[in-house]
């Protein structure tokens, strides 16, 4: 139980998709000019996440790695379809974005009017891919620490966009100079909370 809470924290603060990798920048700054909209985006995100990283835990475990069709027979002990991992994580990723853009058009549409292009893109949001590609590197034990990190991926990643988003609207009525007015400032606003986040380096939760 530690270690999954150790996890989550972690995937939260010191591994922050943006802030540690600068992995999702595009929708980081492109929908960020609103709170109410960064965390319309950072919930789809944080559900995509959740949702994907596990099952692609579940595909790579018991289909694609090394050994992993060993369940079948003897003679598939051998086998390793950890060379299709892209293209299949890429399709669970796209399946889950596409549920969740006939959703937040169903039952949102003034969200979905806002978000634009920017919602389908969630399949090819790096963050998200980074996500499952991470799992599949660290080899996590079991399916409640994969979900710690994919919750926690997807909550460091929304209170990102969400931050960025509440000193993009303040920053609206401040004297920036000219030339650094939009991207400019925001990507310094970026740099600076990245090392505010450095911080957190020192958390240790121990299993």
């Amino acid at each position: 139980m530690e270690n999954t809470i150790g996890i989550f924290v972690k995937s939260v603060f010191v591994d922050n998709m943006i802030f540690a990798y600068f992995l999702g920048m595009c929708s980081y700054l492109a929908v960020s000019k609103s709170v109410k909209t960064a965390m319309g985006l950072g919930i789809a995100v944080v559900f995509v996440l959740t949702i994907t990283v596990p099952v692609n835990y579940i595909i790579n475990k018991y289909l694609l790695s090394e050994g992993a069709l060993s369940w079948l027979g003897e003679s598939f002990a051998t086998v390793d379809l950890s060379f299709l991992s892209f293209i299949v994580f890429i399709a669970v990723i796209a399946w889950i974005v596409q549920v969740v853009e006939m959703v937040v058009e169903k039952f949102a549409p003034a969200l979905y009017n806002q978000l634009g292009i920017f919602l389908p893109l969630i399949a090819v949001n790096c963050a998200v891919m980074g996500a499952s590609l991470f799992m599949q590197e660290r080899d996590f034990s079991n399916i409640s620490e994969v979900f710690a990190f994919s919750m926690g991926s997807g909550t460091g990643w929304l209170l990102a966009i969400v931050g960025i988003a509440a000193i993009r609207e303040k920053l609206s009525y401040s004297n920036v100079p000219a030339p650094l007015r939009g991207l400019g400032i925001t990507f310094i606003v970026t740099g600076l909370m990245a090392i505010a986040f450095m911080s957190f380096l020192g958390i240790t939760i121990e299993k």
